[in-house]
């Protein structure tokens, strides 16, 4: 599944359920390189009104695991330029994460995250994908961000993602390395085991679609895909996905959260349940303390 493929299908699926207005799901598109024309055909056959014109865009409140270590902002060398990231690390690691961000950037929900991690002992550190656009925090209209990760080559997000991975490198000498990654974000992780990057240790991508005839034979990884159960659009890559990793001889492990939706772990979005989240971050830290630590 192509990337800018799968950013639209994300609006068309939040148009679907409600959570944006048609006026916003068009001007997403449009965004993403659709013509008006065509953007308003595919918006017209989900047989959806989308939410209502008038409504304020709201996210869920919720309890979330406090976090004892608080994630900065870094900068460090990349291959073609300065990389922004949020990084996080207690004082001792017992591993490091590469955590990437969903299709909305590096927003401050991957800043707690990376804290999250830290506190429970791994180093962690979460690029931003758009620091060649200024970084994300450089848009004034939230909507142009999932478009300017669309437009980015795959060869540069894979590329700044190893230099993340040097990063982590160079600040927690001597530990393994894991990636874990969020929608657009667990489409990276997989890209990254189809790039054949051998230095991680352990992967976990979250409801992420694995890239068409993935080759993960360069891989060591031990992999955790974590899917939610009502998220057909992006299970229906999940046979393909098994199937890469049975033929790189790779250990692995998929778990699906029946009765949750697509981004049920991102606890500043409407879909979140804190149950299947707080199960599965468990679930990932036992298998960092597997594989990684």
């Amino acid at each position: 599944m192509a990337l800018r493929g799968y950013l639209r299908d994300e609006v068309v699926e939040d148009f679907s359920d409600g959570l944006l207005t048609r006026r916003e799901a068009l001007h997403r598109l449009v965004l993403l390189g659709l013509a008006a024309p065509a953007a308003g055909a595919v918006l017209a056959a989900c047989g959806s009104d989308g939410a209502d014109e008038d409504a304020e865009s709201t996210t869920t409140s919720a309890t979330t695991p406090p976090t004892a270590v608080v994630a900065e902002t870094i900068s460090f060398d990349g291959p073609a330029g300065e990389l922004m990231a949020a990084y996080a690390t207690p004082t001792s690691p017992r591993g490091a994460v590469l955590v990437v961000h969903e299709n909305r950037g590096l927003t401050p929900h991957f800043f707690e995250v990376a804290g999250r991690l830290a506190t429970s002992g791994y180093a962690a550190l979460a690029v931003d994908l758009l620091s060649a656009e200024g970084g994300t925090s450089s848009f004034t209209d939230d909507a142009a961000v999932p478009g300017a990760l669309g437009a980015a080559p795959m060869e540069r997000l894979v590329a700044d993602l190893q230099a993340g991975i040097d990063e982590l490198e160079g600040r927690t000498p001597g530990v393994g390395v894991a990636a874990m990654g969020f929608c657009f974000g667990g489409a990276m992780v997989w890209n990254l085991l189809d790039a054949g990057e051998p230095r991680l240790s352990a992967a976990v991508p979250f409801y992420g679609p694995a890239p068409a005839d993935a080759d993960f034979s360069g891989s060591r990884a031990a992999v955790l895909a974590i899917y939610a159960g009502n998220d057909t659009r992006v299970n229906e890559s999940r046979p393909a996905a098994e199937a890469a990793l049975q033929a790189a001889s790779l250990t692995y492990e998929i778990e699906t959260f029946d009765g949750v939706d697509h981004a049920f772990f991102n606890d500043t979005g409407p879909r979140y349940d804190e149950n299947a989240a707080t199960e599965a971050y468990a679930d990932v830290l036992a298998w960092f303390d597997q594989y990684v630590a």
